[in-house]
Order: C-alpha cells, then sequence, then structure tokens
C-alpha cells in the first residue's frame, strides 16, 4: 500500500458523510440521494481505483437505508419498493465502480503505450546517429538502459562473435542464455541471473540477441518492438560498415592507379629533358661553352627534381604501408626550426626567414624527423608559390596540451575554391598548375605525417595578404614510456 492510499480511504470516507449531512439536512428524497451517492461512487472509480470506489459504495448504501429509505433512521425495509430501491443502487454502484474502473485501466494502458511508443522513437532516432557498427554496437546496451529505465543490458551480435554490455561483466550463464537466443527465431527467453532474453531476427536472418534486467520491465509487445528496432539498426549499421570498406578498397585502388599515373607522367618530364640534353651533349654540334653549361645545368635541376619525386613516391609508399614508427627524443622546439630552416637554405635563399619561439622554449618530447619533413615540405611550398623576398615566418609555442608550429608567408595566398582540397592527394590548384612542378603530394604526406604523430594540421589564407599553416602534436614534456 503506498503512503496516499489511506489518506484517500479517509477522504473518501469524509466526502460520504459530508454527502449524507448535505442531502439529509433540508431532507432530499430517495431519487436525489441516490444520484449524488452514485455520483460520489463514480468519482470515487475514476481517481483512485475499484476498491474504495466499493467501499464508498457500501457507506453510501447504508446511508441511503438508514436516512432515505423508509422507515428513516433505521436499517429496516418496509417494503418490496424500497427493497427494490436499495437492490437497484447498490448494483448500480456496483456497474458504474467496474466500468469507471476498466474506463481508468485503458486510461492508464493509453499512456503507458504513448510513454512506450515515445521510448521507441527516441531509442531509433539515437541508433540512426551512428553510423559505425563498432559505435553502435558498444553504445547501444546503454542506450536501451537509459531510455527503458532499465538496471542492466546485454547484446550478442552473431556476424561479430561479440558480447556488449552496459554494466559490469556478463555471467557466463546469461551469455549461454544471449547466443543461444541468437540461434533460436522468434524465442523470448527467461534467462539466468533475472534477464529476459530475446532474439534480434531481421527477416529470416538472425543478428544477434537483446537480454534486459529486470525481465518484468518490458511488456512482450515492447520487447518484441525493442528487438525488431535494433535488429533493423544492426543489419543497417553492417552493411553501411561493409560498404564503407568496399568503398575504400575501390577507392583505394583508383588512387594506386591515380598514383602510377601520376608518377609515371611526372616522371617522364624530368627524364625527356635529362634525354633530350644528354643527347644534344654527345652530338656536341654548334654549342659553345655557354651552351654546354646550361645544358648541365638544366640536367642537374631536372635530376635533382625526379630525385625529390622519386623520394615523395617513397614517403607515400611508407604511409601507405603503415610502416611509420614516431621515436620521440627530447629537444627544443626553437632547435628544430632553426635546424629544418638551416637545411632549406637552397630553396629559401630568395626569401627572408624568420624563426620565432613564443613563450618558453623548454624541451618537449617529439619525433623531429617526422616533424622536420612536415616543416620542409611546407617550406618548399612557400618558397614555391611566394614571390622573390617574400617574408616566411617559423613559429613554435606551447597552447594547452598541444606543440603547436606554424609555417607564415605573405604572398599572394590560396584561392577560396582550392582550400577545401589542397591536402588531397595530387591536388595542385589553380597556382600549382601554373607553375607546373609538383606532384600534388606534399600537404597529404604532411598530414598523414602528424596522424601518425597523433597530431593534424590545418590552413588559413587571405587572397593577397599570405597564407598560415597550423600543426600540431601533444605535448609531452616527460619521457614517454615506449621512446627509443
Amino acid at each position: 500500500m503506498s503512503a496516499s492510499e489511506p489518506v484517500q480511504w479517509l477522504l473518501g470516507t469524509g466526502a460520504a458523510v459530508l454527502a449524507t449531512v448535505i442531502l439529509d439536512v433540508p431532507g432530499a428524497n430517495s431519487t436525489t440521494a441516490g444520484m449524488v451517492f452514485l455520483l460520489l461512487v463514480v468519482c470515487s472509480a475514476t481517481v483512485a481505483g475499484r476498491w474504495l470506489s466499493l467501499y464508498i459504495a457500501a457507506l453510501c448504501a447504508v446511508s441511503f437505508d438508514y436516512f432515505f429509505l423508509p422507515p428513516l433512521h433505521t436499517l429496516a425495509i418496509a417494503g418490496a419498493q424500497e427493497w427494490l430501491a436499495l437492490l437497484t443502487f447498490a448494483a448500480s454502484c456496483v456497474v458504474v465502480s467496474r466500468v469507471a474502473e476498466r474506463a481508468r485501466g485503458q486510461a492508464r494502458q493509453a499512456e503507458q503505450r504513448r510513454e512506450d511508443v515515445e521510448r521507441l522513437y527516441a531509442l531509433s532516432q539515437e541508433m540512426m546517429l551512428h553510423d559505425d557498427a563498432a559505435g553502435l554496437m558498444r553504445d547501444l546496451p546503454h542506450l536501451v538502459d537509459r531510455i527503458f529505465a532499465l538496471d542492466g543490458t546485454m547484446l550478442y551480435v552473431r556476424d561479430h562473435d561479440e558480447y556488449f554490455s552496459s554494466g559490469a561483466e556478463m555471467p557466463a550463464s546469461a551469455r549461454a542464455s544471449l547466443r543461444a537466443a541468437s540461434f533460436i527465431p522468434s524465442a523470448t527467453l527467461a534467462a539466468t541471473e533475472g534477464f529476459a532474453v530475446i532474439d534480434l531476427t531481421l527477416g529470416l536472418r538472425s543478428v544477434g540477441a537483446l537480454g534486459w534486467r529486470p525481465a518484468s520491465r518490458l511488456s512482450r509487445e515492447v520487447a518484441t518492438a525493442v528487438g525488431a528496432q535494433v535488429a533493423i539498426a544492426l543489419t543497417r549499421a553492417i552493411a553501411i560498415e561493409a560498404s564503407a570498406r568496399l568503398e575504400a578498397s575501390r577507392e583505394g585502388d583508383r588512387l594506386r592507379t591515380a598514383l602510377i599515373d601520376s608518377l609515371t607522367h611526372e616522371l617522364r618530364t624530368p627524364l625527356t629533358s635529362i634525354r633530350a640534353a644528354a643527347t644534344t651533349l654527345i652530338q656536341g654540334e654548334g654549342l659553345d661553352d655557354a651552351g654546354r653549361r646550361d645544358l648541365a645545368a638544366l640536367m642537374d635541376e631536372e635530376a635533382s627534381r625526379l630525385d625529390k619525386l622519386i623520394g615523395e613516391a617513397v614517403e607515400m609508399a611508407e604511409i601507405d604501408a603503415n610502416v611509420l614508427r614516431v621515436h620521440p627524443v627530447r629537444l627544443h622546439p626553437r632547435a628544430l626550426l632553426e635546424q629544418v630552416a638551416e637545411e632549406s637554405q637552397e630553396i629559401l635563399a630568395r626569401h627572408r626567414v624568420e624563426v620565432s619561439v613564443e613563450g618558453d622554449d623548454r624541451p618537449a618530447w617529439f619525433d623531429p624527423h617526422l616533424l622536420g619533413r612536415v616543416l620542409r615540405h611546407l617550406l618548399e611550398n612557400a618558397a614555391r608559390y611566394t614571390p622573390a623576398g617574400s617574408h616566411i615566418t617559423l613559429r613554435s609555442r606551447r597552447e594547452g596540451d598541444r606543440l603547436e608550429f606554424r609555417v607564415e608567408d605573405d604572398g599572394p595566398g590560396i584561392d577560396t575554391l582550392d582550400m577545401p582540397l589542397i591536402f588531397e592527394k595530387f591536388y595542385r590548384g589553380k597556382k600549382g598548375a601554373a607553375v607546373g612542378k609538383g606532384t600534388g603530394m606534399g600537404l597529404a604526406i604532411a598530414r598523414a605525417i602528424l596522424a601518425a604523430h597523433d597530431g593534424s594540421i590545418e590552413a588559413a589564407s587571405t587572397q593577397g595578404k599570405g597564407s598560415s599553416f597550423r600543426f600540431w602534436v601533444p605535448l609531452v614534456e616527460k619521457e614517454p614510456v615506449n621512446a627509443d
């Protein structure tokens, strides 16, 4: 019995007494009294339920007989007409009580169905947010637990042969029940440890099984609806994942084909120049010393370009093969910037270069070889796409848990249409195509290197005012456990 029930019984008793007093004082007739008492019984059945309404009906019947049926103020009944009136009143009270209780129960069921529909809708919306199967399988028990106010939810996915739980480690008996349910189509089983289990079937194919505790919390209809929604969501996520893997495989094949085509074209260009210059030198007809020097310089330049192309192809192959490894060492950020600027003197000869470290230049742990490769790619681009005399700045600073680096220039900037694509493989943009040299792999390589270092990169540019590339890696000030 809840805390409010005694209060309801007291209020019901008081209402019956008050109604009797109000009717008796002016001397109301039996018809009026019967209607008022009947209304009181209907109200009590609607508000409080069957048993209280029957209790009120009994009180009202006694009051009706004592105060309003002759002989008055006695429980005796004078004749057949009075007996008929009393029995009619009692029967009416019982019928009205049952009708009101049934209506109350139907209203309660309708409210419960509304809540169930809202929860099912919320579950479907939450599951639709997950496109990756792994995330959905991991979060699904927690979603069901939270939305349906359960004490524990378990999930078994048959295709992956994996178990997932919203709480502690699942007992072996519960695991066995889940696995068994996935092989019994359309079965709802009472499992051990207080769990109820339902199989997740889509069409004729079993996706897995779902278990929850307490078993009585979900009705069979709601459990079936939850199972259908979960089966659909899992099948959808697994299908999307399989489609993504297939598309990634196709994209990989396209990229490899594009890489081969691009490298073939790019390698042939310097080779053709080298071969033409060498043939001219061998023939030697009509060449003076200045012409020979020009051809030798051309061969040297094209050989250097060829070496760079091969180096970028090797870098991309390392990245695609996932063989990049981070080997952090303890180093000052300024030392890295100055080292890269010194190594890039040849390509930066016609530019003004500045190295700046904001704040304290304390040493940190990072891989100078990998970050040096990123900085050299960015410096090459800055030197290639900005006019002679432009100002290039290398910056470093600590920002929260990050160690940030910037390469800034005051050149013409990057075209707005090119900005979303500059980190894609082989994309060179309008200025890159106009310059004519380069493979379009530099920024893609830089981004992949930083991803291996748990970092990232972003670009900003203003037309006519220059560009800025900012990249960062985790700020590690203590020696990593796996440092070489």
